[in-house]
């Protein structure tokens, strides 16, 4: 159970912009895409956090091409990680401006991909932001949690789009 949220979430349906925090991530990393090696990357994070006694903090973080997958270390937690070890890698990362969907459902390429559409077309509208990343995934709820309560959303990062003259 996770005791620290990281950000808050978007709400289901809702597109956004939001700033998320400066924080400490642990990043897990493989070949491949997400949905084809989320196990292979779970672990190695998961015993990690067990070894150190860091506790879960939400959302997880998926880059779907080049798979990988962050962990969020609360501000409290700090002091107990340790470094990189094996396959985990500490990184610390700037404040970051992203445009945000919410959505429930499996943890899904399919939903995956809807959400992200979604998210890029009302991002298409925009005349003040423009993407500036590749679309990630945010995961909220535990493996144990059935997938029609399930929460996550879709983030792109964004900068400001440059003004005409």
């Amino acid at each position: 159970m996770a005791n620290e949220q990281a950000f808050p979430p978007t709400a289901s349906g809702v597109n956004e912009l939001k700033t998320l925090p400066a924080g400490v991530l642990l990043k897990s990393a493989g070949s491949g895409e997400y949905f084809d090696r989320a196990n292979d990357l779970f672990m190695p994070l998961f015993r990690y956090i067990s070894r150190h006694d860091i506790a879960m903090t939400v959302p997880v973080e998926a880059r779907i091409r080049d798979a990988a997958m962050y962990f969020w270390v609360a501000e409290s937690q700090h002091a107990k990680v340790a470094g990189n070890e094996g396959a985990v890698v500490v990184e610390r990362i700037p404040e970051r401006r992203v445009a945000s969907r919410g959505a429930r459902g499996s943890y899904s390429r399919e939903n995956f991909e809807r959400t992200r559409d979604e998210l890029l077309a009302w991002l298409a509208t925009r005349t003040d932001v423009e993407a500036a990343g590749e679309p990630v995934a945010i995961f909220w709820s535990g493996p144990f949690t059935p997938w029609f309560i399930k929460r996550y959303e879709v983030h792109v990062p964004v900068r400001l789009r440059p003004k005409d003259p």
